[in-house]
């Protein structure tokens, strides 16, 4: 079985002018695959930047403010879920059951030690819309991830951006537990 057909791109051009270079496959050009090469470095481009779907391509500089602002409020609205989900599931919370345990104490004494333990029944309605809840979060987080691949700095900027704003906006609402008992801090 032959395989000169995967001559890397330095080989191409030395035995074909550049117009016939071949290494990155364009729409309709390229083996038969209809697939573009992506950019493996950062870049700062407005023109055929794709989008996470086939037919959403930014190419002028308005475009990419849209989606710039787009991506921006994606990533706030995805920290804003997370700190959605923690109080409802604090909300959720059905059944508190609390267990005492002793503990050894200074000088040979004995302490009893409490422990709150929570828990949520899985056929209700609160645990339907985590789960719910959590799907859209596994999607919008995969999105942004893909938005990030494209290597474009704009998008990845407004990626960051908006998760930072977000997260200033939301986690101050975020409840911190703070173990009184934990000693490796």
């Amino acid at each position: 079985m032959s395989h000169d057909h995967h001559m890397n791109s330095t080989m191409v051009a030395a035995t074909h002018p550049p117009e016939h270079d071949h290494s990155m496959a364009t729409p309709g050009h390229g083996h038969g695959s209809g697939m573009m090469m992506m950019a493996m470095t950062f870049h700062f481009s407005y023109k055929d930047v794709p989008l996470l779907f086939s037919g959403l391509t930014i190419n002028t500089p308005g475009e990419m403010a849209g989606a710039f602002v787009a991506v921006f409020f994606l990533a706030m609205f995805y920290e804003g879920l997370k700190i959605a989900r923690e109080c409802l599931l604090r909300k959720s919370q059905v059944s508190i059951r609390y267990n005492s345990m002793p503990v050894p104490g200074p000088n040979g004494t004995i302490l009893m030690e409490t422990h709150k333990t929570v828990g949520q029944q899985m056929l209700s309605f609160p645990h339907l819309l985590q789960t719910v809840l959590h799907i859209i979060q596994v999607v919008v987080s995969y999105f942004l991830m893909l938005i990030f691949m494209t290597y474009n700095g704009y998008l990845c900027i407004a990626v960051a951006a908006g998760a930072g704003t977000g997260y200033f906006f939301f986690s101050w609402k975020k409840a911190v537990v703070v173990d009184i008992t934990e000693h490796c801090h």
